[in-house]
């Protein structure tokens, strides 16, 4: 019976110590993500997303279907396709962003963490597809 008691609060502790870890150190989030090109390979979901709509979405005006075409015969979107002219202007769109923003003011990781751009989408787009010119 002892024996059995022991077994029973080692088991316990072992198991309150084994969610107590998990609860400190969450597992990280693993990016699968295909065809980035601009967009850091490792980037987590959110911050994927807050990108999206943030800069993508609010900057431009603009849908997911503005830059990514639905999968043949379905009504989901091929993110990773390369078929409109769109995706390819918002990657150039996004090089050169990144380049003003860290050529002049200094921002290393802008997008990601702690950096926040200083020149974005909005800076020219305004909420619209395309800039006054």
């Amino acid at each position: 019976m002892r024996m059995r008691t022991n077994f029973i609060v080692a088991l316990f502790f072992g198991l309150t110590f084994v969610v107590s870890i998990a609860a400190i150190e969450p597992a990280q989030e693993k990016s699968e993500f295909e065809n980035l090109q601009v967009l850091p390979k490792d980037i987590s979901t959110k911050d994927l997303k807050q990108i999206m709509v943030d800069e993508f979405q609010d900057g431009l005006g603009v849908g997911c279907g503005y830059c990514h075409v639905k999968k043949e015969g379905s009504l989901l979107l091929d993110y990773p396709s390369d078929e409109k002219l769109e995706k390819q202007i918002a990657r150039a769109m996004m090089r050169m962003t990144l380049d003003i923003n860290k050529t002049y003011f200094e921002v290393e990781r802008p997008l990601i963490g702690e950096d926040r751009l200083v020149v974005s989408c909005t800076s020219c787009h305004r909420g619209t597809s395309h800039p006054e010119k």
